[in-house]
């Protein structure tokens, strides 16, 4: 058997290829090639290890997958992604810290966690947090796909590059000694990127209007408005994906990210950490594990949220998921002290 994560390069640089192809590059445990950079964590693995036993050992492979992110988002030596195809949840957490970023036309970035009862997570409320006006809360709530193009637009790509291009690339850096070396070079591979006319990144006029609103019911509400005024697809397309959404998932993500503006990434894992205790807990909601059936595993797509409405959901509930968990068993997250937040900083 092949590998998941495959290791090459020299001394000086080296490359790591995630390589679980038929599962979209989804994180396991153990472990780009394929059409996808990386689709998300494995969450199957994840809820089926919970329901086989206890629920903090799905936790412990969420504490080592933090752990790397703030591993790779710190890490003194220039690092590249180059993200060609899927990058979705976990594989964002993986790449978006990185100090160079680079997309394709075959790039589809999407944080979709909302969809299957669980939040943006991985630094999500870090990283959506510092894009332009209220453009993280859009994409987190919405689970709105990004290309290539909206990625470099939005600050969540630094350079776009032909795919065409990409294994030439990937070639050349390995001859690079220097961070400014590195960014030069990618420069002369780099395509101009084009928005389409309909994307939502040129809305964002409307998008900041309706984002910046307090609370999730304010926000569909001031889109429901602006649809009665002759609104866009996109506008259709993100009441739709919340009104499928987990109530409850919208509400953390939204109280997660407006608290993640003014915090560093280190807090913004911890808090992670600490909401994904509770969903894979039941502290609250047995959410996470009816999204996985639903999406995952029966996939009759439609879930039964409890509760089952926006209304329902109390600020109490959404607070006690953004505690710390209250159980013996409960490992926390310890993430290194040495490392400098400067350096996450300045790659976003």
């Amino acid at each position: 058997m092949h590998g998941q994560v495959l290791f090459t390069g020299n001394s000086c640089v080296k490359t790591v290829t995630l390589n679980r192809t038929q599962k979209l590059n989804t994180l396991s445990f153990d472990m780009a090639n394929g059409k996808a950079f990386c689709a998300g964590g494995d969450i199957v693995s994840v809820t089926v290890c919970s329901l086989a036993g206890h629920w903090t050992t799905s936790l412990f492979f969420y504490k080592k997958l933090l752990t790397l992110e703030y591993f790779i988002a710190t890490c003194p030596k220039p690092t590249v992604s180059l993200i060609n195809g899927i990058v979705m949840g976990a594989g964002a957490g993986l790449s978006m810290n990185t100090n160079f970023r680079v997309v394709t036309e075959k790039t589809i970035f999407a944080m979709p966690e909302t969809f299957i009862g669980h939040v943006p997570d991985v630094g999500a409320s870090y990283f959506l947090s510092r894009l332009p006006g209220y453009f993280g809360e859009y994409i987190g709530l919405t689970g709105a796909k990004l290309d290539g193009a909206e990625m470099v637009a939005c600050g969540l790509a630094t350079h776009f590059v032909h795919s065409l291009k990409l294994n030439t690339l990937e070639s050349v850096l390995q001859s690079v000694t220097s961070d400014v070396t590195m960014a030069t070079l990618i420069e002369t591979f780099t395509d101009k990127a084009v928005l389409k006319e309909d994307s939502s990144f040129k809305r964002l006029e409307v998008i900041n209007k309706c984002f910046s609103k307090g609370t999730v019911e304010e926000i569909i509400i001031c889109l429901e408005k602006e649809l009665e005024n002759g609104g866009e697809k996109w506008i259709k397309d993100a009441l739709s994906s919340m009104s499928s959404s987990c109530p409850l998932s919208l509400k953390i993500f939204l109280k997660s990210i407006r608290l993640g503006r003014v915090q560093n990434f280190k807090q913004c894992l911890h808090r992670d950490y600490t909401i994904g205790a509770h969903m894979l807990r039941r502290t609250v909601s047995n959410d996470f594990y009816e999204g996985s059936r639903a999406r995952l595993f029966s996939k009759d797509n439609k879930p039964k949220w409890e509760p089952s409405k926006l209304e329902l959901v109390s600020d109490e509930m959404v607070d006690q998921c953004l505690r710390n968990v209250d159980d013996e068993d409960l490992e926390y997250l310890e993430l290194p002290h040495h490392r400098s937040n400067s350096q996450i900083q300045s790659r976003l």
